[in-house]
């Protein structure tokens, strides 16, 4: 029976879920999650996407993601291919580990928004010893936005849910924490409405724009690193490994290519190589010598 279509739109607010199959823990400890975690920080580097609220449970997570213009699919699929492989190389096994695709809803308002956090924040109740104080579960993000323990993995925005609560933070946590506390009905309806399919959610939030064109970033690049655009294209050329890298990171970021698009693009090139030069580039730009390199090439398009 053929799979149908994922509902996907460049400024929505997803309510994602991965699963493993039925025989395999998803997390068969706290290392296992921080490494999920740890995969999840590395893709918002790359692809600029806003986390709002997650839960990781043993054998699934929930995470409330805004994709920020970004392609739901994509961000997922490098994180649990990602987190596949170091599963499957820690236990010594192989196959498949996640059951079929991921699952996401899209969230259809700000109420719904609302519950969905509260959902998402109740699942650690489900775990033993958290049944009376979820907020104290590490691998939830319920204590951050009650402003109980900091963002330990640095995936959250909380402003951006407690703002619509109230412009003042204390008070915005203490009334959200009431919130969550109070709306148990509302968190039980969640388990049957993630079955079904929703309908769209926009806000005024400001979404990053995909749809740069890759031959202007190359020309970009290549004036900013003085180096000839042919260089860019030559497998071996280490005087422009880091341009590369850094193309190929830009390349994925804005214009919402996939590895085998950048390939195609650059030539003589694998998809392996791509993505370790995408690593790379991710890791570049945070140093003080390339910081301001990503800012630069979008006030140049602009």
């Amino acid at each position: 029976m053929p799979r149908m279509a994922r509902q996907k739109s460049y400024d929505s607010i997803y309510h994602v879920m991965v699963k493993s199959i039925s025989e395999v823990l998803l997390y068969k400890d706290d290392k296992d999650k921080i490494k999920y975690l740890d995969y999840m920080k590395k893709a918002q580097e790359q692809f600029e996407f806003r986390v709002y609220s997650y839960c990781l449970m043993d054998n699934h997570a929930h995470f409330i993601i805004d994709a920020n213009g970004a392609d739901i699919s994509k961000i997922m699929h490098f994180i649990n291919y990602k987190y596949a492989m170091y599963f499957n190389k820690r236990y010594e096994r192989s196959g498949h580990l996640f059951q079929d695709r991921f699952k996401s809803l899209i969230v259809k308002d700000d109420r719904y928004l609302f519950a969905l956090t509260a959902y998402v924040h109740f699942n650690a109740t489900d775990l033993k010893g958290y049944d009376k104080n979820p907020q104290d579960y590490r691998f939830s993000s319920l204590g951050i936005f009650l402003g109980q323990k900091t963002d330990e993995f640095e995936l959250i925005d909380d402003k951006f849910i407690l703002s619509m609560f109230s412009l003042k933070e204390a008070t915005a946590r203490a009334i959200y924490k009431d919130f969550v506390f109070k709306v148990k009905s509302i968190v039980d309806a969640q388990r049957e409405e993630f079955k079904k399919e929703g309908t769209e959610y926009r806000s005024m939030r400001t979404i990053l724009v995909r749809d740069l064109s890759p031959d202007k970033i190359i020309e970009l690049i290549s004036q900013k690193f003085n180096v000839d655009k042919l260089m860019l294209r030559i497998k071996r050329a280490k005087e422009a490994k880091e341009a590369k890298a850094i193309l190929c990171f830009v390349l994925r970021k804005f214009c919402d290519l996939r590895c085998a698009d950048i390939c195609r693009i650059l030539g003589n090139m694998g998809q392996s190589n791509v993505s370790k030069l995408c690593s790379l580039g991710r890791e570049l730009v945070k140093e003080e010598k390339y910081k301001n390199i990503v800012n630069d090439i979008l006030v140049q398009y602009i």
